[in-house]
């Protein structure tokens, strides 16, 4: 096992949950709050598993995405937006807890988590469909496109499993406010999805063909 990569990985891992830890506990004002809990468990618990994971059978990937840096301007743009989304959304959710803002039900805090954990289902098996799945917008050597199981019926297979992921974070929170906010997301990644479409064409063989024989970019037929 290679040491620095497990260093590297853990040192991520542990400095995400305890950002997270802090956006969400800090403007709740207390450490009594289920649904934050619940959304930490099922947000890091499968994340440290699929380390693991990573870890031992896929290493060179782990280590691509742990360093992972946008190159392009705009997609550097996009990536600040959605951490700004983030902030705002997990303080307001906070907030919400501490000064007692409608909630939803406990219910749709648990269907929320079953979503979440189906979404990170549907990013696992677009990870093993697509060995060049990467964080940022860029063509590898020796890559290829890839047209087969979930990519035959979306062409961002990835960005729809992240969608259902990031607009289920605030049903786990029960904070319709802090959804209102996550739903920022859906222009923030059809800008992704416009310029990494643009760069595919550009750069990657096949990519112009792939884009007539998949019509669907996200949802089908919606868009």
């Amino acid at each position: 096992m290679d040491a620095a990569l497990l260093r590297s990985a853990l040192v991520k891992f542990f400095a995400g949950l305890l950002a997270v830890g802090l956006l969400l506990f800090l403007p709740a004002g207390t450490l009594s709050w289920w649904r934050g809990w619940l959304l930490v468990g099922v947000l890091f618990v499968p994340m440290f598993a699929a380390g693991l994971v990573m870890m031992a059978k896929a290493p060179d990937l782990l280590r691509i995405r742990l360093n992972a840096r946008e190159e392009q301007a705009e997609q550097r743009t996009v990536v600040a937006l959605s951490c700004l989304m983030f902030v705002a959304a997990f303080v307001v959710a906070g907030l919400g807890c501490r000064f007692g803002w409608p909630m939803l039900p406990e219910w749709a805090s648990w269907a929320g988590a079953t979503a979440f954990l189906a979404a990170y289902a549907l990013y696992a098996e677009v990870m093993r469909e697509n060995a060049y799945l990467s964080r940022t917008v860029e063509v590898r050597q020796g890559q290829h496109v890839v047209d087969t199981g979930l990519y035959g019926i979306v062409r961002h297979p990835m960005y729809s499993a992240t969608l259902l992921l990031f607009l289920s974070m605030p049903v786990v929170l029960g904070s319709p406010f802090a959804f209102v906010v996550m739903l920022a997301y859906v222009p923030i990644i059809a800008k992704r999805i416009r310029n990494e479409e643009k760069v595919l064409a550009d750069e990657l063989e096949g990519y112009p063909e792939y884009l007539r024989r998949v019509r669907w970019r996200l949802i089908p037929h919606i868009w």
